[in-house]
């Protein structure tokens, strides 16, 4: 059995999911600080990804990186092609990937409690040491349950990922756009046992999650 599919999906998710974890975290903390009216807006921009259906955002890529389009053009130029190649599934994973990040960031942060800030402050720390030894620890649990729920959001996208990369064995095939094919085809056991690997690695993730909300119960009570 060809295991490339599972490989791909893993390198993009993980990939993918690095990529969230910054620029989501980056995104969540600076959002907060922004005047209510122009907050509101780019939350609603931000957030777009996550109700917008999958082939949507995929025809918006498209859209932007596609060969007959200027950014994709640009670059092409340079050797860059996100059209199917495997790391274009790496901007179409981080792309629906993100809201889950920045939402869940969003509400670990809002939960902090900033007189931890202010005293740091009044103790001559700087933001910048205070971000990540005060304000990052206290909300980790919130900000590793994101990760890990992006992190799963990333490995099973199929809309998004089929219309930039394909289905193209040995390069861009990915659990999700393998099952497609082999029902396509009838190989209907096939599909079956790389549902029963998608199947096993969710119930890892959502294992996962379950710790991480049981750890931070326990570290509330406590």
């Amino acid at each position: 059995m060809d295991w490339y599919p599972l490989w791909n999906s893993l390198r993009i998710a993980a990939i993918s999911c690095i990529l969230v974890f910054f620029s989501g975290i980056f995104m969540a903390y600076y959002v907060a600080r922004l005047p209510s009216w122009l907050k509101g807006l780019v939350d609603v921009i931000l957030t777009m990804p996550l109700v917008l259906p999958p082939t949507v955002c995929g025809w918006l890529l498209l859209l932007v990186f596609g060969l007959n389009h200027p950014v994709g053009q640009f670059l092409a130029q340079w050797g860059v092609q996100f059209v199917m190649t495997w790391y274009g599934g790496v901007i179409a994973s981080a792309v629906v990937a993100f809201p889950l990040m920045y939402r869940t960031a969003c509400g670990a942060f809002e939960s902090f409690d900033e007189t931890l800030a202010w005293s740091g402050r009044t103790l001559g720390l700087s933001d910048t040491y205070i971000f990540w030894h005060i304000r990052m620890p206290y909300c980790r649990q919130g900000i590793m349950a994101g990760t890990v729920l992006a992190f799963a959001r990333a490995l099973g996208e199929y809309g998004a990922t089929s219309m930039l990369i394909g289905y193209i064995p040995h390069s861009t095939a990915t659990i999700s756009t393998t099952v497609y094919q082999l029902w396509r085809t009838n190989d209907e056991y096939s599909a079956f046992i790389w549902v029963l690997v998608n199947i096993a690695i969710s119930a890892v993730v959502l294992l996962t999650i379950n710790m991480l909300g049981k750890r931070s119960r326990t570290r509330r009570q406590a």
